[in-house]
Order: structure tokens, then sequence, then C-alpha cells
């Protein structure tokens, strides 16, 4: 009776072990499968990042464009102050192309990392005329503001509140809220 004990334990042992043999070895084959990702996955993922790439890098060009477009504003509108006072003292347009006057710097004076100068000048009429324009640079900057201006031009002096027409030849998408009006002439 043990011997008979014995060999239906034997064949029990050696049974449940080629079941547990067997379902080990198919268990890692699937979690082999399960390693790493297929092509198609790799594919679907470089297509998502290229069309997000697409979007954005256009987005980012345009806004380093306005944050250079806005030093040409801020350079420019500084000089307003000291063109208004010259203009209401001496009814005529200060002109910095030659160097310093009326407490405004010289054109090459007044410069920044991307506007090459900003001069000073215009016809002086009843109601204004004087020009400040600040112009950018040819290399360094964003392609649409490459060797293009920003202009502000003095008006309603004679009405007591002095206003400025803010015109630009660099590309439209570029300029602020402000300065929305194009010039005519868009070259260099």
């Amino acid at each position: 009776m043990q011997t008979s004990s014995n060999a239906v334990h034997s064949h029990v042992h050696s049974h449940v072990q080629g079941h547990v043999h067997r379902h080990v070895q198919g268990r890692g084959r699937r979690h082999a499968a399960q390693r790493g990702f297929s092509l198609i996955e790799l594919m679907i993922v470089v297509a998502i990042i290229g069309i997000l790439a697409g979007i954005a890098i256009p987005q980012y060009q345009d806004y380093v464009a306005r944050s250079q477009f806005s030093e040409g504003i801020n350079l420019a509108s500084g000089q307003k102050a000291a063109v208004t006072e010259a203009f209401s003292y001496a009814g005529s347009c200060p002109n910095n192309a030659s160097g310093a006057v009326d407490g405004i710097p010289g054109a090459t004076s007044i410069s920044g990392s991307y506007v090459k100068n900003v001069q000073v000048g215009g016809t002086a009429t009843e109601s204004g005329g004087c020009t400040i324009t600040a112009n950018f640079k040819d290399d360094g900057i964003a392609r649409g503001l490459t060797g293009r201006h920003v202009k502000l031009t003095m008006g309603n002096a004679d009405k007591g509140s002095v206003t400025w027409k803010c015109e630009s030849s660099a590309d439209k998408k570029y300029l602020p809220k402000a300065c929305t009006q194009l010039s005519q002439a868009r070259g260099k």
C-alpha cells in the first residue's frame, strides 16, 4: 500500500510540476512580448511630437519677435517727453541725426539689443509733426523685424493734449494693439 501510495504521490507530483513549469514558461513568453514599445507606438509618438512642434515653434518665434518689437517702442517712447518739451518751447522739431540736441541723445547713442538707433526729427506743423523712429538692426533679430522700423508721430499739440500715432514697416502680427497702423512704405 505504501508503494501504491508512493506511486500515486509521484505521479501527482510530476503532473503538477509539469503544469506549473508550462504555466511559468507561458507567462514568461507573454511578459517578454509586452516588454518595450512597438514600432507603431513609437511612430505615433513621433508624429504627435512633430505636430506639436509644428504648432509651437512658429508661435514661439512670433512671441520672440513681439518682445523684440517692444524694445523699439520702449526706446522711442522714452524720447516723447523731451520732443514734446522741445516742440512746445521752440515750435520746431528737434533733430538728433548729428548728435545730442535739446536733452535728446544722438541717434546712435539710443540703441538696444535689437534696435540700431532712434532718430528724432520730422517737420513741425501746428499740431505737431515731430517723429521718433526706432530702426531695427539688420541681423541678430527676428526675420520679420530685420531692417524695419517703428515710428511715433506727434499730433494734437495745438489742442493742448499731445497724442502719438504709431506706425511700423514690420509685419502687422508683431505690432501691439497700440501700434496697429502699418506705414505704406514697407521696404527697408
